[in-house]
């Protein structure tokens, strides 16, 4: 992915239309960490310093991957599980509303003609890391959607039959 990224407007935009998903009794329970210019840098810098705490310093193709995470599109857009405690809707229907806003932000970024990518990486499971980018007590992030134009065509990996995946129930 290059530039140019969604401008201002674009990424409201992007995020009003993320935050159209099913969210029984109105929780929102979910946030965004959007992370442009010189803070996708700056993320980069912070993991590595995560890594080199607890594995020494990095050998330099490490060191360029995890310098490099933020950087390989012009705009990321973390999107956070952040469940209401206490609510009387379950956990899990607020983590797949999390889940079902980062699909919402994908297709948007595709209809608006962009590039984009979901991605979750060991910081997404990395409590430190995850920390260090923005999560608070009792959230995680559900993925990063990455956005920016079109380099090159992508290529299409290989789905599932969905025959082999599907089946009727018959109440029996």
């Amino acid at each position: 992915m290059e530039l140019p990224a969604p401008n201002q407007q674009q990424i409201s935009q992007l995020l009003e239309i993320a935050s159209r998903v099913p969210d029984h009794k109105k929780l929102a329970p979910w946030r965004f960490i959007v992370f442009a210019g010189d803070a996708r840098s700056l993320a980069g810098e912070k993991l590595v310093e995560i890594l080199e705490s607890r594995q020494g310093t990095l050998d330099p193709k490490h060191l360029e991957i995890e310098f490099g995470r933020f950087t390989r599109a012009p705009l990321v857009i973390g999107v956070v599980s952040a469940p209401v405690a206490g609510s009387t809707v379950p956990v899990w229907e607020q983590e797949l509303s999390a889940g079902a806003s980062c699909m919402n932000l994908l297709s948007a970024a595709l209809a608006m003609g962009f590039a984009a990518q979901w991605i979750s990486e060991w910081y997404v499971f990395d409590e430190e890391a995850s920390r260090t980018l923005g999560v608070k007590e009792g959230e995680r992030f559900a993925g990063f959607i990455h956005i920016g134009t079109p380099s090159m065509t992508p290529t299409e990996r290989p789905r599932p039959d969905v025959a082999e995946i599907t089946s009727y129930w018959s109440g029996e």
